[in-house]
């Protein structure tokens, strides 16, 4: 059989496996996350790599193709045969394309140069898509269970600080952020260090807002960050892979774009006007359910939640809610967050 023959049963191979490998994961995307964003992206890659694929001679593909002559399609592995749930056969196709990708790479360049440059930057972007989803094939189990997660900010507390988050904690919050915005690093990093003993003690999850190198010096369990704060890349590098890495989004786009990035969870708001951080927009329920239903990402919705606002809040299918003022300007903070955790409980309850 002539060489060529054999390159060609190769790159037909390939194609079929990297299309097959597409095409299990955009089924993910639209019946298991009913994510149309994720679904679209795979999409334009089956879209892309077609047009790579035009660059090669089908006719000589093809004549090539030999599948009964195929010694492959009779070897597998007993692990082959067995997929413990729908993310473990998300895995396995995730693996395959960079794969089949690097194969018709390299094999392509013996044919049309122009084709193995295009499988290049689909194999790079393939990188990228296994990467968007790494909070979906490894979830960070304590996001799975975050419901309340309560904002604390020195000026806006009617008890002393360490006071207030330990109410907090005690009414349940999942959740605390350190948000000080003004405090010397010294005074902070002092702060943060009994914010993260508190919430470590109450086994909840303790975050700082905007300072990954106070949040590592604290040993916190991670950091929000805003828009134009230190990218995701860069907080990870300072705190470790494991750390929690959340991203402030008010729109479908940054929101993808914070799941691209590699963010553990996304802040979405505002939902409602809020004192605490003013801004001539909001998002309101229905551009919150938006963003839920784009990205399969844990969302924790903010700004302007109150006990008598969360139900409509909650209709919208977040993750949790964030409370800051209702919270830790009451008169009992204890109170007010177990109030807040067993509405947030009971529409859960109901929605499920």
């Amino acid at each position: 059989m002539p060489d060529s023959t054999d390159i060609f049963r190769i790159l037909d191979a390939n194609l079929n496996r990297t299309r097959e490998a597409l095409r299990v994961v955009e089924e993910f995307a639209r019946f298991r996350l009913d994510s149309a964003a994720l679904a679209e992206t795979v999409k334009e890659l089956r879209h892309d790599l077609r047009g790579a694929a035009d660059r090669l001679p089908v006719r000589e593909l093809l004549a090539a193709r030999d599948t009964p002559g195929d010694v492959g399609t009779q070897l597998s592995t007993p692990a082959e045969l067995q997929r413990r749930d729908a993310l473990d056969v998300l895995r396995a196709a995730l693996k395959r394309l960079p794969e089949s990708l690097r194969v018709l790479e390299e094999y392509a360049k013996t044919v049309s140069p122009e084709a193995a440059a295009a499988f290049e930057q689909l194999r790079y972007r393939c990188y990228t898509l296994e990467k968007s989803w790494a909070a979906v094939l490894a979830p960070d189990a304590r996001l799975a269970k975050l419901r309340l997660y309560v904002l604390v900010t020195t000026a806006l507390c009617r008890r002393p600080v360490l006071e207030t988050v330990e109410a907090v904690l005690a009414g349940g919050a999942d959740a605390v952020q350190l948000r000080e915005k003004e405090m010397a690093d010294a005074d902070l990093l002092k702060l943060a260090r009994s914010v993260v003993e508190l919430c470590r003690k109450a086994g909840a999850i303790s975050i700082i807002n905007d300072r990954p190198d106070i949040a590592r010096a604290a040993g916190a369990d991670g950091v929000h960050v805003g828009q134009g704060d230190l990218d995701v890349r860069a907080c990870r590098q300072m705190l470790g892979a494991s750390a929690i890495v959340g991203v402030s989004t008010h729109s479908v786009a940054m929101a993808r774009a914070a799941l691209e990035a590699g963010a553990d969870y996304i802040g979405v708001g505002p939902i409602f006007p809020s004192a605490t951080k003013r801004r001539d927009f909001v998002l309101g329920p229905a551009g919150l359910k938006d963003i839920c239903a784009a990205v399969p990402l844990p969302t924790v919705a903010i700004a302007g939640i109150t006990l008598e606002n969360v139900d409509q809040v909650l209709s919208a299918a977040p993750t949790a809610v964030a409370v800051c003022r209702d919270i830790i300007a009451a008169d009992d903070p204890q109170a007010r967050a177990a109030a807040i955790r067993q509405a947030v409980l009971t529409k859960f309850k109901e929605l499920s």
